[in-house]
């Protein structure tokens, strides 16, 4: 087995990332914006504000290098390959957005629809970004 080409990683992670901006901001401004901002109002928290927050635009970005890692890292064992891309993109889906909205579901934070919407939607975007990111990836 090769060690993983972390250059690579960064690379294809920051591509992944953009590809998880851009459909967040897709979905969490004209789409869902909205209910976000009464689901917040309704827990007595402030609107977010109407720029991107720098803090999540990063976080996003993190996450578009942790999805190509698991890719990098799935490969030996499953070969390269879009397969092999969108197993890792599903992997993170489950631990970063299938697993936490599910916690909040009992705790009643959030109306459960509006956190079936983004679950739904990251579904689709996080094996797209790392297809994208996967693309870039070279041992």
């Amino acid at each position: 087995m090769g060690k993983i080409n972390m250059g690579r990683v960064i690379l294809g992670g920051l591509i992944a990332g953009v590809v998880i901006n851009v459909g967040e901001l897709i979905l969490n401004m004209p789409i869902l914006g909205q209910r976000w901002n009464e689901a917040l109002q309704a827990l007595n928290r402030p609107s977010m504000e109407p720029g991107l927050p720098i803090f999540l635009v990063l976080l996003t970005f993190a996450l578009g290098v942790l999805v190509v890692w698991v890719y990098a890292a799935i490969r030996p064992r499953f070969g390269a390959g879009p397969l092999t891309a969108i197993s890792a993109g599903l992997i993170v889906w489950v631990l970063a957005s299938l697993y936490p909205s599910a916690m909040a579901l009992p705790m009643n934070l959030f109306p459960r629809r509006l956190l079936f919407y983004a679950v739904a939607w990251q579904f689709f975007e996080l094996p797209l970004a790392a297809l994208a990111g996967a693309w870039i990836y070279k041992e």
